[in-house]
């Protein structure tokens, strides 16, 4: 990952610079989604929901700002409210993969995996080769214990150009899984920087402690915000 990532300490700053403009002028749908990201990335997610439900009631039909304001509730665990907005997001004349993803990982933690599942093969319809959907993907098969079909889906998303460190970190989750622990933690260790690749090492070491929670996988560590 490169050196120049933002810090948590970088994005509390940035959340703080943006607050004030979005305080100045609330109703500046760019403004508030800058501002809901910085929120999200320094651990404030509730506070992101608070602004992207008012900036959803400023503009109702502004899908970029609802499909931000579905994310934001399916990180707080509001899953069926994320779905109903996702589902107000999108736009069956001008569909949009990342909406498609987001409404397919919302299904995967709603325990309808094969739903999820479609949703992600009309995002790839979309977006071919799309490291994130694939990851999703992958992650869904893990949910319905294919592991072998997961790995095989996670390491052709690690290889994409594109791919952030979460699509290798699942791809360690499912090994790990498999009860390959080793190999599981030299590929989350790869590619990162040391103090990084301990948080990621820690993070698999807790969810392969809690591998009966299947649910819990694909969530970033604390240390892994976007």
């Amino acid at each position: 990952m490169p050196t120049s990532a933002k810090t948590d300490v970088d994005w509390h700053r940035e959340a703080e610079s943006l607050g004030t403009k979005y305080r100045a002028d609330p109703g500046d749908p760019d403004i508030a989604l800058a501002y809901a990201q910085a929120l999200r990335a320094s651990g404030q997610r509730s506070q992101a929901v608070s602004v992207l439900e008012q900036a959803s009631l400023r503009q109702p039909h502004n899908t970029v700002v609802l499909g931000a304001y579905g994310k934001a509730l399916a990180e707080v665990g509001n899953l069926e409210q994320a779905l109903e907005v996702l589902n107000r997001a999108h736009a069956p004349d001008q569909p949009d993969w990342r909406i498609l993803s987001a409404q397919g990982a919302v299904l995967d933690q709603l325990g309808q995996h094969k739903e999820a599942q479609g949703y992600y093969a009309s995002a790839l319809k979309i977006k071919p080769e799309e490291p994130s959907v694939l990851s999703n993907l992958g992650l869904s098969y893990a949910l319905t214990k294919d592991l072998k079909q997961a790995e095989t889906t996670l390491r052709h998303a690690v290889t994409l150009s594109g791919a952030d460190p979460r699509v290798r970190q699942n791809l360690a989750l499912v090994v790990g899984l498999q009860g390959r622990f080793s190999e599981a933690e030299t590929i989350a260790r790869a590619d990162l920087p040391s103090e990084e690749a301990a948080a990621n090492v820690a993070y698999l070491r807790q969810m392969l402690a809690q591998q009966d929670d299947l649910k819990n996988i694909g969530r970033p560590p604390p240390a892994r915000r976007t």
